[in-house]
This record gives structure tokens, C-alpha cells and sequence, in this order.
């Protein structure tokens, strides 16, 4: 069994992985309640967009449309936000979350659009936005020199693109306890992103100038087995080999995370993550 293809199946990825937000649910709700940093990630994004108002702005592969609706009272008047994604089911998620929102703020005048499209082809004119947002889901991209050139293409001159991504070392520990539940299924390696902290700067460079890289620093301290725990079922590497065949290794692993609770005060785990931000050279 070899795992890129799962990150990259877009099949896979519409309708299983992230056919709706429960997987993600589960692996922010570990971020959000032990992180070790007194910022919030979505807050964070947004603070460096540095957004100004009467922007155009596009998100590929929004999910159900945190970043947006997390930081709502923080949107300038009079911009226009066109949410992407390829699950119809992220779409339908966001949609019917900004759709409340957009009444909300009927007085400032700025409106949300949300439809599925897939990032190597989007469904836009040349130069449509100002600003385009890709929040951890590059790596999910088989074709990504098509999908960046289809970024620029609708990028205005000198727009901006911001695209967050991990690094090598991100949630390491996370992913050994990963591989104690999976035992022989998988090979023991975990494969590396396509679109990293490593090799971001050099992806981006052949298509837009300046860019430059912003790290969130962060760890995780978690103080519960469950959670972990459903961190780890929403896993790719977990659930292709299946929970109901590893009745002992979970039962073991939990009770391995729990006298390292018990023993540290908390799990320990690294991350290692941050966010590109370039400008369209065109013009």
C-alpha cells in the first residue's frame, strides 16, 4: 500500500476523506484545545491576507469556510469572496454557514460566492482577483505546476497569493503513533508532501515573484486519550487499513498515550507549519 496516491485522489478526496467536514472536525478540535499558542490559526491566516476593502478575493479549497467565518467582524467593507472547492459537500457546508453570514453584513456590503471547481481548471476569467488563499491543500494538487499556473492566470497584476502549508517535522510524533496502529499494513515511512515549507519557495518562483515565508510557531500538549485518538481515525493511513481490524493495536496504543499523559502531564507533539506569500510579477 503506498499512500501518495491517497493524498492526491481526487476521488478519494471528494468523497471520502473530506465528502464533509468531520474528518477536519476532528483534527481542529485537537489544534484548537491544546495548542500551545496563545494565537488562533484562522486568525492568524487572516492577519497576514492584510486585507484591504473593494478586494476580490479567492479561496481554492475553502472546506466549509473557517477561515471566513471565523473572522467575519474582522472583513473590510465592499469586498467580494469567491470560496472554491472540490467536495461538494465542503461547498454545500460553506455555503450554507456564509449564506447566514452575508445577511449579517448585508450593510457592509461585501458578498460571499461558494462552488465547486477544481483548482487545476478554475472557472474564472484572467485577472479576476486580487488575491487568491490556499490554506493547506496544495499538496493535495496531482498536477500542481497546472493548478499554479491557473492561480496566476486569474490573479490580477501584481495580486497576491498566500498558500499555507507544513513542514517535514509537522505533527512527526503524531504520525509514529500512526504507524503503532497500522503496524505491517503500511510501509514505515510516512511520504512527504508535495507542496512543503521545504521546497515551497522553490515551487512558487517559476510563477510569482517575491516570495517570502511566515512561520506559526505552535506545538500541541495533549492532555486526553480521545481526542488523539480521533486525531488519528481521521488519518488516511487509519482509515484505509480499518479500525475494525486493529481492535489491539488501538486498545494498546491508548493505553500507551495514556501513561504518557499520566507519566509528562501531557503528549507532546511538534508542529511545523506556515505560509508562503508571493505577488504576480504579470504586468
Amino acid at each position: 500500500m503506498t499512500l501518495e496516491p491517497i493524498f492526491q485522489d481526487k476521488t478519494y478526496l471528494r468523497e471520502r476523506q473530506y465528502r464533509d467536514s468531520r474528518n477536519l472536525d476532528a483534527r481542529a478540535a485537537l489544534h484548537r484545545d491544546y495548542s500551545t499558542s496563545s494565537l488562533d490559526w484562522q486568525a492568524w491566516v487572516f492577519a497576514q491576507l492584510e486585507l484591504e476593502p473593494n478586494t476580490a478575493v479567492l479561496e481554492c479549497g475553502c472546506g466549509p469556510g473557517w477561515l471566513w467565518r471565523e473572522n467575519l467582524a474582522r472583513i473590510p467593507a465592499n469586498c467580494q469572496i469567491t470560496l472554491t472547492d472540490l467536495s461538494p459537500g465542503m461547498v454545500a457546508e460553506a455555503e450554507a454557514a456564509l449564506n447566514e453570514a452575508e445577511s449579517a453584513l448585508a450593510d457592509s456590503g461585501t458578498t460571499f460566492q461558494v462552488r465547486e471547481a477544481n483548482t487545476e481548471a478554475l472557472p474564472f476569467a484572467d485577472d479576476s482577483f486580487d488575491m487568491v488563499v490556499a490554506n493547506h491543500m496544495l499538496y493535495h494538487v496531482p498536477h500542481l505546476d497546472t493548478a499554479l499556473a491557473e492561480i496566476r492566470r486569474v490573479l490580477k497584476p501584481h495580486g497576491r497569493f498566500l498558500a499555507a502549508t507544513n513542514g517535514d517535522n509537522h505533527m512527526r510524533e503524531l504520525k509514529e503513533l500512526a504507524f503503532r496502529v497500522a503496524g505491517d499494513a503500511v510501509p514505515q515511512k510516512w511520504p512527504q508532501l508535495t507542496f512543503r515549507l521545504e521546497n515551497g519557495r522553490d515551487l512558487l518562483a517559476p510563477y510569482f515573484n517575491d516570495v517570502s515565508l511566515r512561520l506559526f510557531a505552535d506545538g500541541l500538549a495533549v492532555t486526553a486519550v480521545e481526542p488523539l485518538m480521533a486525531y488519528l481515525h481521521s488519518m488516511s493511513l487509519t482509515q484505509e487499513v480499518g479500525a475494525d481490524q486493529l481492535t489491539e493495536e488501538i486498545a494498546a496504543l491508548e493505553q500507551h498515550i495514556a501513561a504518557t499523559i499520566a507519566a509528562e502531564g501531557a503528549y507532546h507533539i511538534q508542529k511545523e507549519t506556515g505560509l508562503f506569500i508571493a505577488r504576480n510579477g504579470r504586468g
